[in-house]
């Protein structure tokens, strides 16, 4: 059984168990998430889509971990001004355990 949820502008296949890295929510380690934008679950009988979200579906999860990405280095230069700069980046993440599916109606 897995599901497809949405969160963070971005779609995650998901199943029971699964360890995921999600854009940064807005929680404490060792909190529970629950997602209601669930596009399609996958059952013994069938694949149910949504349009565009299943309505009574829930995914739940337990938020392991709040943190950052390694970083990227971002270089901008404009030619004949002697003009460089370089900047860092660290995209902050959320790291889920994914415990339960509910798949509504």
């Amino acid at each position: 059984m897995f599901a497809i949820i949405e969160t963070g502008g971005k779609q995650y296949k998901v199943s029971e168990g699964d360890v995921i890295f999600i854009e940064k929510l807005d929680v404490n380690e060792g909190d529970e998430v629950k997602f209601d934008r669930v596009l399609g679950v996958s059952v013994d009988d069938g694949f149910t889509v949504g349009a565009p979200y299943i309505e009574g579906a829930i995914v739940t999860a337990k938020a392991i971990k709040n943190g950052k990405g390694k970083k990227i280095h971002v270089l901008t230069y404009k030619p004949k001004k002697n003009e460089k700069r370089k900047i860092g980046h660290r995209q902050p993440y959320t790291k889920v355990q994914i415990e339960t599916i509910a798949a509504g109606k």
